[in-house]
């Protein structure tokens, strides 16, 4: 039985990233440090091979794949940007800890974020992006396919599709690395899920 092999990289490092910064909607490039590591990684590591790439309408995401994947063709995939933040878009955790409701949402105790995105549609979003690749694939019989994207996007990815079962927590990635699913079609039409296969790289 065809099955096919998706492999989610989170981007390299950006400015933000490295200031400790919450960045969504925000389009930023690499970092030069983000940049150097990058080209350290694809030349100490080999990560797996694949026919079609994708990435949300970030630049960060895309200059990730032309680093791992050099002259790679990459699809659009829009709804896969990160969360929007809102209010606390562009701030520190330090920034914002006096603010009761970023307090409530850091604990779990609340989903909204004030002019942002909550919870749930960003999930929403998130899932049918991902489903679209899934179904482009399955379409074009291309089996083996890499997506980059935000580290939060990854994470809600294979918290909500992922077996074994884990929370979002436990599928942190590291910048330029991320994890090797396998989606099966017989299963993924009864239930969407996907298996976790090993980390990459």
């Amino acid at each position: 039985m065809q099955t096919y092999k998706i492999c989610l990289i989170r981007h390299g490092t950006t400015r933000a990233n490295e200031e400790g910064l919450y960045i969504g909607r925000t389009d930023l490039p690499l970092s030069p440090r983000g940049f150097a590591r990058l080209m350290e990684q694809k030349e100490k590591n080999v990560y797996p091979p694949a026919r079609r790439f994708f990435a949300p309408p970030l630049a960060r995401c895309r200059q990730t794949l032309s680093v791992l994947y050099p002259g790679c063709r990459i699809e659009d995939a829009p709804g896969l940007t990160e969360c929007d933040f809102g209010e606390w878009e562009g701030k520190s955790a330090a920034a914002l800890q006096n603010d009761s409701r970023f307090v409530r949402w850091l604990a779990g105790e609340s989903r909204e974020i004030p002019g942002g995105e909550e919870a749930s549609q960003f999930q929403r979003r998130v899932l049918e992006g991902f489903g679209r690749i899934v179904e482009t694939l399955m379409r074009g019989g291309d089996t083996e396919a890499v997506l980059c994207a935000p580290g939060g996007v990854i994470s809600l990815l294979m918290a909500a599709l992922a077996l074994p079962r884990l929370d979002m927590k436990a599928w942190s990635a590291d910048s330029g690395a991320g994890f090797l699913v396998r989606v099966t079609p017989t299963l993924w039409m009864r239930e969407p899920v996907m298996e976790f296969m090993c980390q990459v790289p």
